[in-house]
Parts: C-alpha cells; sequence; structure tokens
C-alpha cells in the first residue's frame, strides 16, 4: 500500500493567518490605531450604522474606514459623505476578509494619522467569522427582519463578537422579532457578549453603542 501525507490545508491556512492577525494586532497596538471589524449580512443597516457612529465620533477621533466588497464602490461613496478617511476594497470575487487582505487596506489607507480604523466587511455571516482579521475587537449587526434565531444558525459569527448590535428595532412589531429569545441565543454561544438594541435610522439605542466604541478605542489607544 503507497504511503502519502495528508495535510490538513484548511487548519494549516487558519493557523497562518491567525499568526498574520496577531503581528498585525502588535503593530495597531505600537501604532496607535483602534481596529474595529464590522460584519452582518447584506442589507442590515452596516453603512447606516456606521455613518451614524462617525457623525458621533469625528470630533474626536481621526477616524478611517475600508470598505470591503466583491464589487462596487457605492458604500465608500456614501461613507465619503461623512469626511472619514475611506477607501475602496475589492475582493474579487471573495467572501471574506483575512489578515493579509486587511494589511494591505490599512497599508493604503494610511494609519499614521488614523485613531480609530473601522473595517466594513464583506456581507456575509459565513466566511468573515472564519478569518481573524487583526482587528482588536469584532461587532456585528443583526437586523430584525433577519429573525431572532440567527444565533442558533450561524453559531461561529456569534461566538467571536464582542458586540452585537440588533438593528431596525422599530420595526420589530411588524416581523415578530423577540427580542429577548435573540438575547438567550446569543448569549448561549458567547456568554461575554454585549448585546445593543438600536435603530440607526432614528438614533434610538444609539448612543450605549458610541460610548461601548468610544470606551474600547480610548482604552487601547492610549
Amino acid at each position: 500500500m503507497s504511503e502519502f501525507k495528508t495535510i490538513e490545508v484548511k487548519q494549516s491556512v487558519l493557523e497562518d493567518n491567525d499568526r498574520r492577525a496577531d503581528e498585525l494586532r502588535r503593530e495597531l497596538k505600537e501604532n496607535k490605531t483602534f481596529l474595529l471589524n464590522l460584519m452582518s449580512s447584506p442589507g442590515s443597516g452596516k453603512t447606516t450604522t456606521l455613518r451614524q457612529t462617525i457623525a458621533a465620533l469625528k470630533d474626536e477621533f481621526r477616524i478611517g474606514v475600508m470598505e470591503a466588497d466583491i464589487d462596487s464602490d457605492v458604500d465608500a461613496a456614501a461613507i465619503e459623505k461623512t469626511g472619514a478617511k475611506v477607501i475602496q476594497l475589492h475582493t474579487g470575487g471573495m467572501c471574506h476578509l483575512d489578515a493579509h487582505m486587511t494589511r494591505q487596506g490599512l497599508e493604503n489607507l494610511g494609519t499614521e494619522d488614523v485613531d480609530l480604523a473601522i473595517l466594513e466587511n464583506i456581507g456575509n455571516l459565513v466566511c468573515p467569522a472564519e478569518f481573524d482579521t487583526g482587528a482588536v475587537k469584532n461587532a456585528m449587526i443583526l437586523s430584525v427582519p433577519e429573525g431572532h434565531d440567527k444565533p442558533l444558525k450561524y453559531p461561529l459569527m456569534f461566538t467571536i463578537c464582542d458586540v452585537l448590535l440588533i438593528n431596525k428595532i422599530d420595526v420589530m412589531p411588524v416581523f415578530d422579532f423577540n427580542l429577548e429569545k435573540c438575547r438567550e441565543y446569543a448569549l448561549r454561544r458567547n456568554p461575554s457578549m454585549k448585546i445593543i438594541p438600536i435603530c440607526a435610522r432614528t438614533g434610538e439605542g444609539m448612543q450605549e453603542w458610541i460610548d461601548w466604541l468610544r470606551e474600547q478605542t480610548r482604552a487601547w489607544i492610549g
């Protein structure tokens, strides 16, 4: 019988990415730049939430945004209007960003004049959760129309995130969304996760999110 070597490719790739992510975090700490990785499904309200976040913090921090997408520059054009420094990242069909891609984005964004860098990741609850981008903190947005059972269906995404924003709470009665069930399911995946219900369109709940992000950024950059 022939003897051959079996290589666990995915494990090898992820281990290499984790090493690169740790290196990137060390550099970000030295440069005093806080990197937030923002994830969600398409249409959850990432860009609207981001615009409101920038408006609230732009006088306190120098903000830079990396807009990741398979194609188009729609989101980057929207963020540019906020006055934040912004670049568009095209993944060429890939459904996630890894640490190397994030480093490329940061190098092109330039972190020498950025205190708070935000990566708006590809709209997807699966692939982005598997790759550590090198971010200091991970945040995700779950919109009410998606349903309160998503923590059960996409466990890894909820496991790796430090904060969950439940967006579009103004339409909860229309979509039969059970907020308490969503909390229960999310905390089952990640007991230390902070959960903040918001409506980015009206501003409801946004202050708690802004306060959290301000505190995390200040603690990191010193």
